[in-house]
């Protein structure tokens, strides 16, 4: 019986969304061990229900807030205030060595051997890579870790707002001390076009071990056509193009059949789609709603649904109707 997990954590259903493609990508690539999920009271009974047929361990935790506005401003990100409830993962002591991912991560090969690994080790960040990005980490449950770790934080804080500020500070030794800790990148890829290397990217790319969708705009909240089976990806994302549809791939075979119209926010819009089908207005109005939540997010795809072009025929079109 393998002592190691693989953890992630979700706090609503609309995230619970990435956390079940995530285990089914684990599960793709063949790992060995254990699959862990920490759940806040915001994911509801239906939902945990479907994270229990794939998760060995669905764990509820209490959130835990940053309360740091003015640093979360800086990143436009007010949300991330609730990424410190990730820190219930040194928690899970009844496992000997675990693999943290977030929700919004999808394994493209078999990761297994992050398990040779020691705490802390964690990939750098592209943005400043003096710091790792916290949303790929090897660490050793603990509960005096833990213990540590809230003290520091509470007289610390964070420098931005989030877990990823607390755990470079509380491991601020990780880019200097042991080159062990220091994991290849291809561990921790972001996706985002303005976050990425766009050459080393289509250099590396079958190398690549975990894609990373870090940013406001995840997979779930991009538009999918239920009757061409095909994701719209927005230009930032192009070069992850055949990436993203195996994300929506992934959630059809295995996800979606699944949900149901009690589960909260997307996943519940999401039960409505009926591939292959000609649109119902319950898919219609999934598909307005995202495309709303594309624009409100600043995820506006210029070169095609939301071109100028299209945006004045749908004018005109009105215009003519009136």
């Amino acid at each position: 019986m393998s002592k190691f997990a693989w953890v992630t954590l979700t706090t609503n259903d609309t995230y619970s969304l990435g956390a079940l493609v995530l285990a089914h990508s684990l599960r793709r690539a063949g790992t060995v061990h254990k699959l862990a999920v920490l759940v806040t009271p915001g994911v509801s009974e239906s939902m945990r229900e479907k994270l229990k047929d794939v998760y060995n361990v669905v764990q509820e935790v209490n959130v835990m807030d940053s309360q740091d506005a003015a640093n979360l401003a800086l990143l436009s990100r007010p949300e991330l205030g609730i990424t410190f409830t990730k820190l219930h993962c040194w928690r899970l002591v009844q496992f000997e060595k675990c693999v943290f991912l977030d929700s919004d991560t999808l394994i493209l090969q078999n990761c297994d051997e992050l398990f040779e690994r020691e705490e802390f080790s964690a990939a750098p960040d592209v943005s400043w890579p003096d710091c790792f990005n916290s949303g790929v980490f090897v660490y050793k449950p603990s509960q005096e870790t833990y213990n540590k770790i809230v003290e520091f934080a509470l007289k610390n804080g964070s420098f931005d707002g989030g877990d990823q500020g607390l755990l470079n500070q509380y491991f601020a030794d990780w880019a200097t001390t042991d080159i062990t800790k220091r994991l290849p990148f291809l561990y921790n890829v972001t996706a985002y076009a303005s976050y990425c290397y766009l050459p080393a990217f289509k250099q590396f790319r079958d190398k690549i071990k975990i894609l990373h969708f870090a940013g406001k705009m995840k997979p779930w909240l991009m538009h999918y056509n239920s009757q061409s089976k095909v994701a719209s990806v927005p230009t930032d994302y192009s070069h992850a193009n055949d990436l993203i549809q195996m994300w929506w791939n992934i959630f059809f075979d295995h996800v979606h059949a699944q949900l149901n119209t009690n589960m909260a926010g997307l996943a519940g819009a999401l039960s409505q789609l009926r591939l292959g089908e000609p649109r119902t207005p319950e898919q219609e109005a999934y598909e307005h709603m995202m495309r709303r939540q594309c624009w409100e997010s600043g995820q506006i795809d210029y070169m095609g649904r939301d071109s100028f072009d299209n945006i004045w025929k749908r004018i005109t079109q009105t215009m003519e109707n009136n």
